[in-house]
């Protein structure tokens, strides 16, 4: 409809990043597989609403074991084999910003990694966000997109970039972890 098209990409992203990412890690932190995600061979399955379902992986050739004690290693496969066509496709198709798409996809990675309970992967989530450059020099996508802060004695995770939702009719706001101080109370 009369949406702003940027929000729906966003919004749709969200949907799509978490469904690919939270499942890439637990397989990959808590079985040491890395999944085949390359992005030109897999297939996504899209709801009767347009949103993403399911993905299809393939069945052979490509499961491997992977060692997780870096973060940018546990990453690579997801990151350069598939977040960057998506992005890419996010930025051409829906108008958002390729680092607004980059932090969608953060905030799925980021608490995949601090919901597991296992201590080094809270550090490799700090890395990850920390870190200007990945290992072989190229920017970081994810740098400085989250922060992890204290508010009323609770930590509490906070964009660095709203994710627009709140321009869609309905959503009154993004939530408390919006980058938006006015949305966050909404």
């Amino acid at each position: 409809g009369a949406s702003d098209r940027r929000a729906v990409a966003s919004m749709w992203s969200l949907y799509y990043f978490s469904a690919l990412t939270i499942p890439y890690l637990v397989a990959r932190v808590l079985d040491h597989h890395v999944l085949p995600v390359s992005f030109d061979r897999m297939k996504v399955a899209l709801a009767e609403d347009g949103l993403p379902r399911a993905f299809g992986v393939a069945t052979s050739g490509d499961w491997q074991e992977g060692d997780d004690s870096d973060v940018f290693a546990t990453l690579a496969p997801l990151m350069q084999g598939h977040l960057r066509e998506v992005v890419g496709h996010l930025k051409s198709a829906g108008g958002i910003a390729p680092k607004l798409a980059w932090n969608n996809a953060l905030v799925y990675i980021d608490y995949a990694l601090r919901a597991s309970g296992i201590e080094p992967l809270n550090a490799q989530a700090d890395a990850l966000i920390g870190s200007k450059s990945l290992p072989d020099g190229t920017p970081n996508p994810f740098f400085d997109c989250l922060r992890h802060e204290e508010e009323d004695g609770a930590r509490v995770c906070r964009r660095k970039i709203c994710c627009l939702r709140y321009l869609l009719p309905g959503v009154p706001s993004c939530g408390s972890l919006c980058a938006l101080p006015s949305q966050r109370n909404q």
